[in-house]
């Protein structure tokens, strides 16, 4: 799975032949097919793989009784420091999200609002209904939420800016005031 992963990060999944992971896993071509039927079923395993270890994650000491605004800063906060902590995580899902496979979940998740990470959604919903948030669509509410946490953990990653616990506490204010009303 790491070295799918890493091959796929660095090369895409379009020119990562499965021939080429069996050489990076060390393991017979062959031996790939026992456990994933396909290219696309690897693809999509270590997604919900990398997805269930961010679910996770954010929900360490989720604060189920606070307040709308103390769980959003610490689902944000949990997000981004799991994306800095995870380099090859953070950018397998970006290509992923980025692909044919992630725009049709995309799409899924928050136009038809099917599956996927409830926790975000839940929120959001929430902050609508409650008149908290903007009565924006939740795809304009991920996009100002997790656009910058995405910018940032990319720019740390790539050593553009060294994200301590100040500036991840600002930005994730910042953003929960450009969606509150």
């Amino acid at each position: 799975m790491e070295a799918a992963i890493q091959l796929f990060v660095e090369k895409g999944f379009h020119a990562s032949p499965m021939s080429e992971l069996a050489k990076r896993a060390r393991v017979a071509q062959g031996t790939l097919y026992v456990y994933f039927s396909s290219k696309e079923a690897l693809i999509k395993e270590l997604f919900e793989d990398i997805e269930g270890r961010i679910r996770a994650a954010v929900e360490v000491g989720y604060p189920k009784s606070s307040s709308l605004k103390e769980r959003f800063l610490h689902v944000w906060r949990n997000l981004l420091l799991y994306a800095i902590s995870n380099p090859l995580h953070f950018r397998y899902m970006e290509q992923y999200y980025n692909s044919p496979y992630g725009i049709s979940l995309r799409r899924d998740r928050l136009v038809e609002q099917r599956g996927g990470v409830e926790t975000f959604r839940d929120l959001f919903e929430e902050g609508i209904r409650q008149g908290i948030l903007k009565d924006f669509p939740i795809a304009v509410i991920f996009a100002l939420t997790f656009g910058p946490l995405i910018a940032l953990a990319r720019d740390h990653i790539l050593g553009f800016i060294e994200l301590k616990e100040e500036i991840i506490m600002s930005v994730a204010e910042a953003c929960w005031e450009g969606i509150k009303r």
